[in-house]
């Protein structure tokens, strides 16, 4: 499937979203706050906020957040639960959207990074920042931990009711995950990135973690038969098995990159003017 129907499926049940997400560890906000010098007053562009999982935290920092969402529900729920002052709301995707004058202090964004084109969004990321500003991403990853046991055994319901499940997959554990590079870590526009990693264990009772992976694209975008087909054997597993709940362990990492004085149109001349226009 597309990735542009994958990255505009989570809007179909935007409440939904809004109740089965988690938010991110308070550690990853205090450091991303001092590593990427964000506090009151500062100016942050948030890339793919969904309904607000870190937008909430980033807005008790007393930063001004300006939030471009693709789904219109979702930006809905977002405003609704979060209308604030200091919150600005788009809808539009990153790709589309005209960027101020005025640069911001911070671009952020939280496990979306990767939904937007690899050819545009590093080049209008450092195009949004004043000389300084930080880039801010965080990956998510599910690794090994909480109820593995479970992880493994659930296994058999995805290569029952989801064909493309490769056989015998398992999670591994979080030291032997890979940095998440892509063309950030190459680009002249910004120093060499901070990383920090943060692991945290989410419970989840049978409803909450079905809620949850209702809220996956991947899920969502299987058909109707097969997706009820998964999530009734995932169900059933948890009932059965794990007395109605499990815990999921979680890898997130914070990758800061600051933007260098290095002209953000170099080598190509009119990258600033046509991202701006």
């Amino acid at each position: 499937m597309a990735i542009e129907r994958l990255r505009a499926i989570f809007d179909e049940d935007a409440d939904l979203y809004a109740r089965a997400r988690p938010g991110y560890p308070e550690e990853l906000i205090r450091d991303l706050s001092a590593t990427a010098s964000l506090g009151p007053g500062s100016r942050v562009l948030e890339l793919g906020p969904g309904t607000g999982q870190a937008t909430a935290a980033l807005l008790d920092l007393g930063v001004h957040v300006t939030a471009i969402e693709l789904g219109a529900n979702l930006a809905r729920v977002l405003e609704r639960d979060l209308g604030s002052e200091r919150l600005d709301v788009a809808v539009s995707s990153f790709e589309d959207w005209t960027l101020p004058r005025e640069p911001f202090d911070g671009v952020v964004a939280f496990t979306s990074w990767h939904w937007i084109d690899p050819a545009i969004r590093t080049l209008k990321a450092a195009a949004s920042l004043s000389h300084g500003g930080a880039l801010a991403t965080v990956t998510t990853t599910h690794v090994r931990g909480g109820t593995a046991e479970f992880f493994d055994a659930v296994q058999g319901c995805y290569e029952r009711w989801d064909p493309a499940t490769p056989p015998g997959l398992r999670t591994v554990p979080a030291d032997e995950i890979p940095a998440d590079r892509d063309e950030v870590d190459d680009s002249a526009l910004f120093s060499p990135a901070i990383r920090r990693r943060y692991e945290r264990d989410v419970r989840y009772t049978t409803a909450e973690y079905v809620a949850l992976l209702s809220t996956y694209s991947g899920h969502r975008a299987l058909p109707t038969e097969s997706r009820n087909g998964l999530l009734a054997c995932i169900a059933n597993l948890i009932d059965s098995d794990h007395q109605g709940s499990i815990t999921k362990r979680y890898l997130y990492e914070l990758r800061v990159a600051h933007r260098t004085s290095e002209p953000v149109d170099a080598p190509g001349g009119e990258a600033r003017r046509r991202l701006s226009d």
